[in-house]
């Protein structure tokens, strides 16, 4: 059997002894034939080959340099690799370096994939009796083989404690699990039944293990944080050693900066542990960090640090003075319920608040919104463009960064191709662009943007891409944007209005690359929300002369268009003498985009796929959506006023977060063909599917309740950057006149009621908001929220925390506005924080 067919199947033995045959220039010469086909594999090599590959390196090659190159290869997987015949093929060729190869092999291990190859590198320095390396992949490597059963069908591991007890690696990188970052992650599951920090503890109560050092490396590692993911088992093992007060005593530094500014969870150990060690804290350190922990928004850690300061003043009288001014600073907490508690406590001990006098401000105190910004100017340079195009290798492509790239490939890929396509093509191979793309992908954005950049780039390219093209072009031939009215009703497409408009666009600019001095788009924006004026449109169309007018071009600029009548311009546009001259005049003299009919609906899951549909699971049972619909008797083959309820789960759009600078004069036409992103980061927890919210804030036109049910989904995203762009959207809106904070309240009070939001998420973009000078808008948000909270038979969570800055903001603003439900809640009576705080509100509007 040939040596390379023998690897190949794994033929280890018989790898191995030929091996054993050879002489000294026969393993050279293998050797080299070994690289070569190393450096040939179309695939990925693992298992019983990789381990016949392993003995071959071992037994051909000269160093450990060559050895640990070879099969640290992103081709070879060393993840099952066999180590004992490894070791017995370096024992039989006598080579000295074997150490040297575990070492340089564990150099190379994917600290995100450190379990792939690391058995392997263990079982070599074991083999060779040297010391463990220290560094970060090795370390989490050997922290997942603490509790990882490899393999179902193999034995049954030991209890990690005994594996522990007995690991030769344990002395030297004990240290570093506390020093490599998001290495918690690794400890955070149980091996045979018991999880990591319990037997370190364990070995530490036995004196296997240095209780000191345990101690030391946790507090350490919760002051250099991490994510909370990777510090709960160091909270776990902080739990299980359980600090007594003297060694607290001895770390009281370190315990007051976590309780200070740890992490929630971190603070609230470390104010335990302080706690029950106070007799042997200084007075003066622990007064200054609990001055801090007052102003924290976590609400159970105020109100432990209340109660400790309150039975730290009974215990220690000759301090109770100072103790009730600290007790004082609560009384500014965000949530009424412990301002109320700090202030009886304060008193309690001795504080008189000095008298103040209040003076109310009715109104919002917002700066005036800010004129939309131009567009920057056209690219005119190659540099310049190819340094834009790495802005568009990013999963969601900036709209304005696009709308210049096109714009700038009709330009000079007619005018300056050679360079263009020299500068272009290693930025695009570096990127990967299109590596991935399917040749059948045709009405995808992301496809047809790839094969644009590319076709720029090599005219092979573009040869290759023309069918394609013309076939995206005469699939869209009865897809017209005009005219709207006096035509039979027609079926919407499958794809996206978007998908469409930018697939025929870029088939379009595709073939426009082949031309001469190409003059740039029409569509080309002229303000940065994508919105384009019409006098330009007019001035383009002018200077077009004799040269064809692309008709996906046109169409995108008539959308980019203000909503509105200019009939002296439509007079101008109409002396053109051209098809696109008198297209734009009709679409100036108001034959433009209807306003679409739109309805709230409620939609339920997609359909189960199959028995094992674990994702369904996960998806909310319900969806508040709202629908578009044609105005009647009006056509729409594009769908752009058609909007589906399509069920939950079915996916994303395709470049969705184009949709504001596609429409940039139509905010609550967006606003429906995005509502199911917006609401998939409150109800699936997605990320930055909301971040495009002030995008569509900058559009004109009304919102209607799409916009509302919106900025309802963003306020209770699960993620604060979506929150944040939300409020920074509801801000705008509010600042320009265009928010309707009664209709964005009504329809987040119906979400929480019926469980389809978390209302305790929008507390604090809520705050945020009166901080930034709209208390009004807050309070009339509010108070629409509030009456379906309330009637709802079991009120949401969260419902307290916006009664109590419904009071606040009624108080702020002076402002009386009729809750319904509240004086049924107040009438139940009681003491709930429920009841408690819709007698507050109940007050401050008496007041």
């Amino acid at each position: 059997m040939d040596f390379l067919e023998a690897l190949e199947r794994g033929e280890v033995t018989t790898v191995g002894s030929a091996l054993h045959a050879l002489d000294d220039p026969a393993r050279r010469a293998l050797g080299d034939e070994l690289v070569v086909y190393v450096r040939g594999l179309d695939d990925i090599l693992y298992g019983r080959p990789a381990t016949a590959l392993a003995v071959a390196a071992v037994g051909t090659l000269s160093t450990a340099t060559k050895v640990a190159a070879l099969l640290g290869r992103g081709s070879i997987l060393l993840t099952d690799t066999d180590p004992e015949p490894v070791v017995a093929a370096a024992r039989q060729r006598g080579v000295p370096w074997l150490a040297d190869v575990a070492y340089r092999l564990a150099e190379r291990l994917s600290r995100r994939r450190p379990w792939d190859g690391w058995h392997f590198v263990a079982a070599l320095l074991l083999a060779e009796k040297v010391p463990p390396p220290t560094g970060d992949a090795f370390v989490a490597g050997w922290a997942q083989s603490l509790w990882w059963q490899r393999s179902s069908d193999g034995p049954r591991r030991s209890p990690v404690l005994d594996e522990l007890r007995a690991d030769p690696f344990l002395d030297v990188l004990l240290p570093r699990l506390f020093e490599v970052d998001g290495i918690g992650i690794d400890l955070g599951f149980s091996g045979a039944g018991q999880p990591v920090p319990a037997a370190l503890a364990a070995l530490a109560r036995e004196g296997r293990l240095d209780r000191a050092v345990l101690l030391d490396g946790v507090l350490g590692r919760l002051l250099r944080g991490d994510r909370p993911g990777a510090l709960r088992p160091f909270l776990a093992l902080h739990e299980e050693l359980r600090p007594g007060p003297d060694e607290v005593a001895t770390r009281v530094d370190g315990y007051l900066r976590l309780l200070a500014d740890g992490p929630g969870p971190v603070a609230g150990a470390a104010q335990r542990a302080l706690r029950d060690a106070d007799s042997q804290v200084d007075v003066d350190a622990l007064l200054d960090t609990a001055r801090v922990v007052l102003g924290r928004p976590e609400k159970a850690l105020v109100r432990a640090q209340l109660s400790w300061l309150d039975r730290l003043a009974r215990r220690r009288p000759e301090h109770r003075a100072r103790i009730a001014e600290v007790l004082a600073t609560g009384t500014g907490h965000p949530a009424a319920d412990l301002r109320d508690r700090a202030a009886a406590l304060a008193q309690r001990h001795g504080h008189r608040p000095v008298a103040t006098v209040t003076v109310a401000a009715a109104g919002d105190e917002l700066p005036p919104p800010v004129s939309p910004a131009p567009a920057a100017p056209p690219i005119t340079e190659v540099d310049e463009l190819v340094e834009e195009v790495f802005g568009l290798l990013t999963p969601r492509r900036p709209p304005a960064t696009l709308e210049r790239v096109l714009d700038g490939l009709v330009r000079l890929a007619t005018t300056d191709r050679a360079r263009l396509a020299a500068a272009l093509l290693p930025v695009l191979r570096r990127g990967e662009v299109g590596a991935w793309d399917h040749s059948w992908s045709q009405f995808d954005v992301s496809v047809q943007l790839n094969g644009v950049l590319l076709a720029a780039a090599a005219q092979p390219e573009a040869a290759s891409r023309r069918d394609q093209w013309s076939s995206i072009l005469s699939q869209l031939l009865t897809r017209t944007l005009r005219p709207f009215r006096g035509r039979s009703a027609v079926k919407p497409p499958h794809q996206s209005a978007l998908t469409l408009i930018y697939c025929g666009r870029l088939a379009e600019i595709g073939q426009r690359l082949d031309g001469r001095d190409d003059p740039g788009l029409l569509a080309a924006p002229t303000g940065a929300t994508g919105a384009l004026d019409p006098t330009a449109l007019y001035e383009r169309l002018a200077a077009l002369g004799d040269r064809p007018v692309w008709r996906w071009d046109l169409t995108q600029a008539l959308l980019r268009l203000p909503v509105g009548v200019d009939e002296a311009l439509a007079d101008r546009a109409a002396t053109l003498g051209s098809m696109a001259g008198d297209e734009l005049a009709r679409w100036l003299r108001g034959d433009a985009l209807p306003a679409t009919v739109q309805q709230v609906v409620t939609v339920g899951r997609r359909a189960r796929k199959h028995t094992y549909d674990f994702a369904y699971e996960e998806l909310p049972a319900r969806r508040t959506l709202v629908t578009g619909t044609p105005p009647e008797g009006v056509a729409d083959p594009l769908g752009l006023l058609t909007v589906p309820a399509h069920p939950i789960g079915r996916g994303l759009g395709d470049s969705s977060n184009l949709w504001p600078a596609l429409l940039p004069g139509h905010r609550g036409l967006v606003a429906a063909h995005l509502l199911s992103e917006f609401a998939s980061t409150a109800q699936e927890n997605a990320r930055d599917a909301a971040t495009i919210m002030p995008a569509v804030a900058e559009c004109a036109g009304a919102g209607g309740p799409a916009l509302d049910l919106a900025l309802a989904y963003g306020l209770c995203a699960r993620h604060e950057v979506d929150r944040v762009a939300t409020l920074d959207a509801l801000l705008m809106l509010a600042a320009a006149g265009d928010l309707d904070p009664p209709g964005v309240g009504g329809q987040l009070g119906a979400l929480a009621a019926d469980g389809q939001v978390t209302p305790t998420r929008v507390v604090t973009p809520l705050r945020d908001a009166i901080a930034a000078g709209a208390p009004l808008t807050v309070w009339r948000l509010l108070a629409a929220a509030l009456p379906p909270m309330l009637a709802a038979p079991n009120p949401p969570r969260g419902t307290p925390d916006l009664l109590a800055l419904g009071a606040e903001t009624a108080l702020a603003t002076g402002v009386r506005i009729e809750v319904p439900g509240l004086a049924d809640v107040v009438a139940r009576g009681g003491t709930s924080r429920l009841v408690t705080e819709a007698r507050r509100l109940a007050t401050a509007l008496a007041t």
